[in-house]
């Protein structure tokens, strides 16, 4: 079964600073037949003006992750690590046991476009981590590149979790099949473009649950952009914060 969440039916938040997407429910936006999906409770879809960013956030039992679609954004964490990521990098970050950080928009002129997505980890009480990598858009061409799994399988971020995230971009007679296992269910999420998944037409910003075991055809694309998870199916989740809350004050850049 296919269930599709149309772009213009996310719920939505301007903060001047920041605009955002929710296709979940998240903050004040509440949505009884979008709470989440498996153990994925978020997908923001962000966009971050020149020179903002979101000041400190405490992460405690998620896993936080940010596909950056265009523009940069700049990491700090109480880890110790710092990274500056650009278009098509994936960000991982394990709330674990307790992280702080932020998140900015270092460049003076650009918006940063991007995908905030929390998922509910498999068990509480992990060590905090923090891990990111970035995939040339060539390597997602005509295919679905895997960006992150349990292990790093071919040189993805590895995640502490039973979750695969799939980028690829297809178009005119490209196509690309992702085979759901017994026990497992798929979402798909249109970052740009249109496409045809399992025959049924989506645009930009449009999201498919899909619910049975088999295969998930991703085909007609006209430049289309996606992500593709393959999720488990049943999750228990652990004690501890919720992923979901408010943004966070905004903090200003200065270069």
């Amino acid at each position: 079964m296919l269930e599709v969440r149309r772009s213009r039916d996310r719920g939505y938040a301007d903060h001047g600073w920041l605009r955002s997407y929710y296709t979940f429910s998240f903050a004040d936006y509440y949505d009884p037949e979008h709470v989440d999906f498996g153990p994925l409770q978020v997908m923001n879809e962000d966009r971050v003006r020149a020179g903002r960013g979101y000041g400190a956030q405490e992460r405690r039992e998620v896993a936080v992750l940010i596909w950056l679609i265009a523009g940069e954004l700049e990491h700090q964490d109480s880890l110790g690590n710092q990274a500056r990521l650009q278009a098509n990098s994936l960000q991982y970050i394990c709330g674990g046991t307790g992280v702080t950080h932020t998140e900015t928009n270092p460049s003076p002129l650009e918006e940063a476009h991007l995908l905030t997505i929390c998922l509910r980890p498999p068990t509480a009480g992990l060590p905090p981590a923090y891990r990111h990598k970035h995939f040339p858009q060539q390597e997602q061409r005509g295919t679905l590149r895997l960006i992150a799994s349990p292990e790093g399988e071919s040189g993805s971020v590895a995640l502490q979790q039973e979750t695969r995230l799939y980028a690829g971009h297809l178009h005119d007679s490209q196509q690309a099949a992702l085979e759901i296992e017994k026990s497992r269910r798929a979402f798909v999420h249109v970052v740009r473009g249109s496409i045809a998944v399992n025959e049924v037409r989506l645009n930009a910003g449009d999201g498919v649950k899909v619910t049975p075991p088999g295969e998930v055809m991703l085909q007609y694309g006209r430049e289309a952009d996606v992500v593709v998870f393959d999720l488990p199916a049943g999750v228990v989740p652990p004690t501890g914060k919720p992923a979901a809350g408010r943004p966070r004050k905004a903090v200003k850049v200065s270069r």
